[in-house]
């Protein structure tokens, strides 16, 4: 029997979050390489928000 071999293969990323890493501990913990109010921030700036979408077109 052969064994498979498991290539860990990187996602692709924005620019700004290379690098970024998340795994799930033991305890069921997120840990993150990076500072969760960056990635905050990140997102902010990027992803718009479904809920908010109408109410952020009339303010504008």
């Amino acid at each position: 029997m052969s064994k498979k071999k498991t290539e860990k293969l990187k996602p692709d990323l924005h620019e700004e979050l290379d690098g970024f890493d998340v795994r799930i501990n033991s305890f069921g913990e997120i840990e993150a390489n990076y500072d969760i109010d960056r990635l905050n921030v990140f997102l902010n700036e990027n992803v718009a928000d479904k809920k908010l979408g109408n109410k952020l077109e009339e303010e504008e």
